[in-house]
């Protein structure tokens, strides 16, 4: 069923995700939150989850986030995937549809990881093609996030920032910017994450994502497992100086906890973003 109004804009305040644990309680109760976000992948069948996502849809501005596209593989986008998110997108019709900068297919296999490319001009051209396709099949503008990421390329010729900022001037599409994605690789290879901040226009921004990390000897790995942890915190205000109010998610997709502590961590975030309200111009 094709819903009769627009979808609502996404607001720029706290959202969380939506988890198939917390379904009924968040619309048992329905707590002042800004909007909620969801796998894509994870309703493109009928069945229960589609059930109740239409039923949030009722009351909250809704996001896609998916996981699958790989949009940085060398081969064609899988059609398949990308007809049932055009399906998914036209029954639902979200506020926001994003996807990762990254790559996790090869022909005939599925890698259930988010790989980093490499960032040269040639892979950009394969990005920009594969992001203009989607955005041509679904008749809407996307984001795109940076990813964690654990080794990089030795003959990449662009930094990260530098790659999507290229991407969305060549296609249009904007920047979902993950302050924990960008904290992990910050750490796991030494740079500074402010650099990687002020490589990106602030007009491309569209969404930020905060999450929890784990530690794995010397590595941070990004986990979506706990809290937001404090110098994400902290990366997260200077966000707000760089790229204004952006609406913002709590991501926790492992050990998923009672919807209480993400309500609580989502009322870190607003209350954030009213003090970058409050700060002078």
């Amino acid at each position: 069923m094709i819903p009769s109004s627009p979808p609502p804009r996404l607001p720029a305040r706290a959202g969380i995700g939506l988890r198939a644990p917390h379904y009924r309680q968040l619309l048992a109760e329905l707590p002042d939150i800004g909007w909620l976000e969801v796998h894509s992948e994870n309703y493109f069948g009928d069945g229960q989850p589609l059930h109740y996502l239409e039923r949030a849809r009722g009351h909250y501005p809704l996001s896609l986030h998916g996981v699958g596209l790989s949009l940085g593989s060398a081969q064609p986008l899988d059609r398949t995937h990308l007809a049932r998110l055009a399906a998914l997108v036209r029954r639902i019709e979200p506020a926001r549809v994003s996807e990762h900068l990254s790559w996790g297919t090869i022909p005939g296999r599925h890698l259930n990881d988010l790989l980093p490319l490499p960032y040269t001009e040639e892979a950009l051209a394969v990005v920009a093609a594969h992001v203009r396709q989607v955005q041509d099949r679904l008749g809407r503008q996307i984001l795109v996030e940076n990813i964690s990421s654990y080794l990089r390329f030795r003959h990449s010729s662009l930094g990260e920032a530098q790659f999507l900022a290229a991407l969305a001037s060549e296609t249009g599409c904007g920047v979902l910017l993950d302050v924990n994605n960008l904290y992990v690789s910050a750490i796991n290879h030494g740079f500074d994450p402010a650099g990687f901040l002020a490589d990106l226009p602030p007009a491309a921004v569209g969404e930020i994502h905060l999450a929890g990390f784990d530690r794995a000897g010397e590595l941070l790995v990004d986990t979506h497992g706990s809290r937001v942890a404090p110098p994400v915190w902290a990366l997260y205000r200077l966000a707000l100086r760089r790229f204004g109010r952006q609406p913002t998610l709590i991501e926790w997709d492992t050990d998923i906890p009672e919807l209480a502590v993400l309500l609580a961590e989502a009322a870190t975030a607003e209350r954030l973003l009213e003090v970058h309200d409050a700060l002078p111009a």
